[in-house]
C-alpha cells in the first residue's frame, strides 16, 4: 500500500490546475461509480489526478492507482479496496482499468461490498462497460472524453479562454459571435490551421508539429495492438489486418465503402470487416455515418467512413485533401458536442434530423442546399460570415 501511495504522490507533484478539460465541469463527481473513457492521450489520467488534487474535500481519503502497476501482480482490486477502506480510505481512482483481467466483476464486488466507497475509473474508449463479465449498467455513470475542441486548444496552448457556444447559438448569431471572438484572437485562421494538423490531443503542448504526429502515430499503433487486441481478444494477425484496414481507409476517406471489396483486399469475411469498422469507431479512430433511417438497416454497414479527427489525416497520409479535412473536422466537432450526424441526401451532413450543413471553401455557394429549410454553409478561410454562411472554425467552440 505504501508503494501505491508513494507512486500517487510522485504523480501529483506535476499536476497543475491552470487548464481543465471541459468534462471536468460536467461530471457529477459525488456519484458512487464513474467511468471515463477516451482515446489514449486525451487527458483521462490528468483529469482524475486534477480532481484528486483540487476537487476532493479530503485528499487524504482518496487514492489513485493504475491497473497495470506491479502491485497488482500479487494483489487484486478487491484487496486494494479492502486495505484502503481499513486505512480510512473512501475514494478510489483506478486508471486504465481495461488492463486488469477481472475488472468488471471486482468493481461490482467493491461497489456492493463497500457501500461507503466511491470509485472513479478510466478505460480505453473501446471498452464496452455495459457488456463486461458482470453487469455494471445500474451502478456506473459513463462519460466519454474526446480530443480537444478548437476552444480548448486555444486555451491550452495560447492561454486565451473562450466561451462554449451551442450549435443553435452559432447558427442563429454567428456574425455577432465571430465579431466578439475576433476581439480576443488576432489570427483565428492561423490558430485553426495549427489545430487541424496537431491540436487534437493535449500532448501538443509538449511537442513540435512533426514530433506530435509521430507520437500520434504511436497512439494509433498502441490503440490497435494493445487496447483493441486486449479488449476484443484479437490475435496479432487480426491486429495487423485492422491496421491495414485503417491504412486503406486513410488513403480514400471520406468514402462510401464497398464492404465486399474491402473484405477481398484483406482476405476477411464481410461480417468481420463490419465488426472491425465498428471496433475502430469505438476506439475513436473512425467516424461512421449513415443516411437517415430507422431500424436494423442502420446497423448493416456504414454509408460513409471518415477518420475520427483531422490530426489522424495528417499522421496517416502526407498532404491530405483540404476538402476531406474540412468535412472530417465538422463531423468530429458535432459528434463530440453530442449531436446526431447523418449523411445528407442534399448537402453534406444532416444534424439532429433538423439542420442541413454544406461544407466548402470561402467561395462556396448555396446552390447544393437551395430551397432546403434550416440549411447552412460552413465555409473555411473566412473570419466572419453573413446570412447562412458561417465560418467553419466557429464550430470548434461547441465543447
Amino acid at each position: 500500500m505504501e508503494t501505491l501511495i508513494e507512486y500517487q504522490n510522485n504523480l501529483l507533484e506535476n499536476i497543475k490546475g491552470n487548464f481543465f478539460r471541459f468534462l471536468y465541469q460536467v461530471i457529477p463527481w459525488n456519484q458512487r461509480m464513474i467511468a471515463i473513457k477516451g482515446l489514449r492521450g486525451s487527458g483521462k489520467t490528468t483529469l482524475i489526478l486534477q480532481h484528486l488534487k483540487f476537487g476532493t474535500e479530503d485528499p487524504a481519503i482518496s487514492l489513485y492507482v493504475t491497473a497495470d502497476h506491479p502491485w497488482f501482480y500479487t494483489n487484486t482490486l478487491l484487496d486494494l479496496a479492502d486495505q484502503w477502506y481499513k486505512h480510512g480510505g473512501r475514494i478510489l481512482y483506478i486508471d486504465e482499468v481495461h488492463k486488469y483481467k477481472n475488472w468488471s466483476r471486482e468493481l461490482k464486488n467493491i461497489y456492493d461490498g463497500y457501500p461507503k466507497m466511491k470509485i472513479v475509473f478510466t478505460a480505453s474508449s473501446a471498452l464496452d462497460i455495459y457488456r463486461g463479465e458482470s453487469d455494471l449498467s445500474r451502478r456506473v455513470l459513463s462519460y466519454n472524453l474526446p480530443g480537444m475542441s478548437v476552444r480548448e486548444y486555444i486555451e491550452l496552448v495560447h492561454s486565451i479562454k473562450l466561451p462554449r457556444i451551442t450549435l443553435e447559438d452559432i447558427l442563429a448569431n454567428h456574425s455577432g459571435i465571430a465579431f466578439d471572438i475576433n476581439k480576443q484572437l488576432e489570427t483565428p485562421l492561423r490558430l485553426f490551421k495549427q489545430y487541424l494538423i496537431s491540436g487534437y490531443l493535449p500532448f501538443t503542448l509538449e511537442n513540435k508539429e512533426a514530433d506530435y504526429l509521430t507520437r500520434l502515430f504511436q497512439v494509433i499503433d498502441t490503440s490497435i495492438s494493445f487496447d483493441l487486441a486486449f479488449i476484443k481478444d484479437y490475435s496479432s494477425t487480426h491486429a495487423a489486418k485492422i491496421k491495414k484496414l485503417l491504412g486503406v481507409i486513410a488513403e480514400s476517406a471520406p468514402f462510401e465503402p464497398n464492404i465486399t471489396s474491402l473484405a477481398q483486399k484483406l482476405n476477411l469475411g464481410r461480417d468481420t470487416v463490419n465488426s472491425f469498422l465498428q471496433h475502430l469507431q469505438s476506439a475513436h479512430l473512425l467516424n461512421l455515418i449513415n443516411r437517415p433511417t430507422n431500424g436494423v438497416a442502420a446497423l448493416q454497414k456504414p454509408d460513409k467512413i471518415y477518420l475520427e479527427n483531422t490530426n489522424l489525416s495528417y499522421a496517416l497520409k502526407p498532404n491530405p485533401d483540404i476538402g476531406t479535412i474540412r468535412e472530417t473536422f465538422l463531423l468530429n466537432q458535432l459528434k463530440n458536442a453530442g449531436h446526431e450526424v447523418e449523411y445528407a441526401t442534399k448537402g453534406d451532413f444532416l444534424v439532429d434530423r433538423k439542420y442541413t450543413i454544406e461544407i466548402g471553401g470561402p467561395g462556396k455557394s448555396a446552390k447544393q442546399i437551395e430551397g432546403i429549410k434550416d440549411s447552412y454553409i460552413a465555409a473555411d478561410e473566412i473570419i466572419t460570415g453573413f446570412g447562412n454562411k458561417i465560418p467553419l472554425w466557429l464550430f470548434g467552440l461547441m465543447y
